[in-house]
């Protein structure tokens, strides 16, 4: 394989070299917050050559600034802890990202856009390798240098599931930092994390970067039922770095990574109780490794870029899907997946003209074993109580209280795509399009099988009842599906230049990847159980097995303005997005067992958005992040209503994040101390398609003081300071209604050291 050679080449060069007190603070820096621009804080987001052959933002043309773009610096990630994507929702305007049920629940909402199962519409790089599962999407890294969240159709240059943004991660360069670097927090909850990164320049020509990371937490939350705590996990990652200059036109860089997560408990309350009380075991593990080679050549004129990846997840889902303490049923999800990237591209610029074009392929396979295993309460509930009223006289009672429903499933994805994208500068004008080729194949087997049995009584005169009949459920069914999608995807844009400001306009399509609902099988596996009852099936295998590709149109136009030298920035966005076929993750009716990723017919999306940076002086910083969104369903209705004129549930129509430092004018044993306080909110949020419940907009707030030498800091810090109780999401399950409730108020100390 060409990493397995390039590690080759490396070695062998070795030898050679409140709520109140919330919007309170919310009002008060934005008084003074209107812009986007500090050395620290607005370091530029792209680097448009090979900067010191470090590969960066590569896949971007050097003017192309058409699309709303949040940075979150070096400053901030120290400044807020920032260790996972989950740290910077809301900092971005219209970002969402809720902390909830375990580290699987890696749900991202965009400006109305978002799915809490299977497919993303947000796009995740790690150093520009691309993470292909939303599943791995909540990871815990200690060398984060500087996170992009690109809001908007990115799904040109990126792709499947990008429809609503791309998120790049970027960790620290050993071209950039040297020595050993150490950190170490303790917070509430028990909880504490380590990292230790070694960064070494060995030549010119060479350097390599080993960071390691540990977490453990207790977590927040308690299970009434045996006082026992829940939501707390332990885990850890290596990262190797390895960077390679044979030539002065020539990078290679390499990153390794391995991942490890353990979590245990899924923190759902009753809602009829308020409190969390179920009595099986709830965990979710998840190990995953990475190995990303990206190579690039520059001429002149041209760049040539490739990014070839390897990708395993090995994770295993298990709960007490009723959660409640009675023995309804549990679940199962056992997964292996591998998947192999490669994108090629390259890029140029003569005179006016910038281009970028390229080709890229994916394949990866994944294997499920996902058994639902039915227990007394379930088997008497959901399947004898139901069959028995409708033939009272002749009663079923089951063999055992406890029997499995059982499926297996391989699937496959490939996909190849061609893109190109050009831009013509044409004095203060700027004009770009570019046009997409995706083709894409889904193949599905499957396997659902039971062996179980039931006896049917006879109920005689006297009320005494004997033995009718006996039957065995004997189930082995097998089957393939395949889909096939082919999309192409336009984009354009036209942009003007002006002393201290730029305005633009785009429109694009975009569009998220189709699928199987792989969940569902164990429902319709419970359907023909009840067939052999005599009851008909509720749904086909074909009606609700696989879901259409989601498909957008986004109009976007915004005006991004610097103020007072740079020290003042405002950035102005609006949006319209026409979507059809959204994909919607619903509890189907009844007293099933699984969830549905459903289609709704046509959904409208528009908002506004506000980015405020504003540096008074040297000591001072505010930063204001708005966005407001109001996405309805134009079309959608099922056996239930007609939704159309509600809000999309799970996406908030505010986001808020308010943030201001102030470093102090003295020093404290050779360091500058510094006050960081910050406001993040969200809401409403509907938990339903009938808007029946929601979430009220909340608001949290932060603060933190540090010391900071050049050698070594130390922060603490406080979250939710004013105790603010809401909920991260709510659902219904068997006629249950079940919420998350937020995490507590909560501190933490960090120490940092350098060597």
């Amino acid at each position: 394989m060409v990493m397995i050679w390039i590690y080759l080449i490396f070695v062998s060069e070795m030898s050679y070299t409140n709520y109140y007190m919330c919007l309170l603070a919310a009002v008060v820096l934005t008084a003074f917050a209107a812009g986007a621009s500090e050395s620290s804080d607005t370091t530029s987001s792209r680097h448009r050559t090979l900067a010191g052959f470090e590969v960066v933002g590569v896949k971007q043309l050097p003017s192309a600034e058409i699309t709303a773009t949040t940075s979150i610096t070096p400053a901030m990630i120290s400044r807020y802890g920032i260790s996972a994507v989950k740290d910077i929702s809301e900092m971005a305007p219209n970002f969402y990202m809720p902390d909830y049920g375990s580290r699987m629940t890696s749900s991202v909402y965009v400006r109305g856009l978002g799915a809490r199962m299977d497919q993303p519409v947000v796009g995740l790089n790690i150093d520009n390798v691309p993470v292909l599962n939303k599943d791995a999407y909540d990871f815990d890294v200690f060398d984060i240098e500087r996170i992009e969240v690109l809001r908007g159709a990115q799904s040109l240059l990126n792709g499947r599931n990008t429809m609503g943004g791309q998120i790049n991660v970027y960790t620290r360069s050993p071209w950039t930092t040297q020595g050993v670097r150490l950190e170490a927090e303790y917070g509430s909850a028990n909880s504490f994390k380590a990292g230790a990164g070694w960064y070494h320049r060995f030549s010119p020509s060479w350097a390599s970067a080993l960071t390691a990371r540990y977490y453990r937490s207790d977590g927040f939350f308690r299970n009434r039922y045996n006082n026992s705590r829940i939501g707390g996990d332990h885990g850890g990652a290596v990262r190797w770095k390895l960077s390679r200059r044979p030539h002065k036109w020539l990078s290679l860089t390499n990153v390794a990574s391995l991942s490890i997560a353990r979590q245990n408990g899924y923190p759902y309350a009753s809602a009829e109780t308020g409190q969390i009380a179920y009595n099986d075991t709830c965990f979710y593990r998840r190990t995953t490794f990475s190995d990303g080679l990206t190579v690039a050549w520059a001429g002149k004129r041209v760049v040539v870029t490739s990014i070839t990846s390897l990708q395993y997840l090995d994770d295993n889902m298990t709960l007490d899907q009723d959660f409640t303490p009675l023995d309804y049923f549990t679940l199962t999800q056992k997964r292996r997946e591998w998947a192999v990237t490669q994108d090629l591209f390259t890029k140029g610029t003569r005179r006016a003209y910038s281009w970028l074009g390229g080709v890229f392929g994916l394949w990866r396979r994944s294997s499920m074993q996902a058994p639902v295993t039915f227990k007394d309460e379930g088997i008497g509930r959901l399947i004898e109580e139901r069959r028995n009223s409708v033939n009272p006289d002749y009663p079923i009672e089951w063999d055992s209280r406890n029997f499995v429903l059982d499926s297996d499933f391989d699937m496959v994805t490939g996909a190849f795509a061609l893109y190109h994208q050009s831009t013509y500068n044409l004095g203060p004008w700027e004009f770009q399009g570019g046009l997409r080729f995706d083709l894409e194949k889904h193949t599905l087997d499957h396997h659902s099988f039971c062996d179980t049995g039931f006896s049917t009584y006879h109920i005689l005169s006297d009320g005494s009842r004997e033995l009718y009949s006996h039957r065995r459920v004997n189930i082995d069914d097998r089957g393939s599906l395949s889909k096939t999608y082919i999309e192409l995807l336009p984009e354009v844009s036209v942009a003007y230049n002006a002393d201290g400001w730029r305005a633009y306009v785009s429109a694009a399509k975009a569009y998220k990847s189709g699928g199987f609902n792989t969940q569902m099988f164990s429902d319709v596996l419970q359907q023909r159980v009840m067939q052999f009852m005599g009851l008909s099936m509720n749904y086909s295998l074909e009606d609700i097995v696989s879901y259409k590709p989601e498909k957008s149109w986004n109009f976007e136009g915004g005006v991004k303005t610097e103020w007072l030298d740079g020290r003042l920035g405002v950035d102005v966005v609006g949006f319209y997005i026409l979507c059809r076929n959204q994909q919607l993750t619903m509890f189907p009716p009844g007293t099933v067992t699984g969830r549905i990723m459903t289609n709704a017919g046509r959904t409208i999306s528009r908002g506004a958005e506000l980015s405020v940076v504003y540096l008074p002086d040297d000591r001072l910083s505010l930063r204001l992040s708005y966005g407001y969104t109001k996405a309805t369903f134009t079309r959608f209705s099922d056996s239930r209503g007609d939704y159309a004129g509600r809000r999309l549930p799970y996406a908030p129509a505010n986001t808020l994040f308010a943030g201001a430092t102030y470093r102090f004018p003295v020093t404290l044993v050779g360091a500058t101390p510094s006050l960081s306080v910050d406001c993040r909110g969200a809401g409403n949020i509907y938990w339903d398609e009938s808007n029946s419940s929601y979430q009220k907009f909340y608001a949290l707030l932060g603060a933190s003081l540090a010391l900071e030498h050049k050698d070594w800091s130390v922060r603490v810090a406080g979250a939710n300071l004013t105790s603010t109780r809401y909920s991260t999401f709510r659902f219904v399950s068997i006629g249950n209604t079940f919420y998350q409730q937020g995490h507590p108020r909560r501190f933490s100390v960090t120490l940092r050291y350098n060597l």
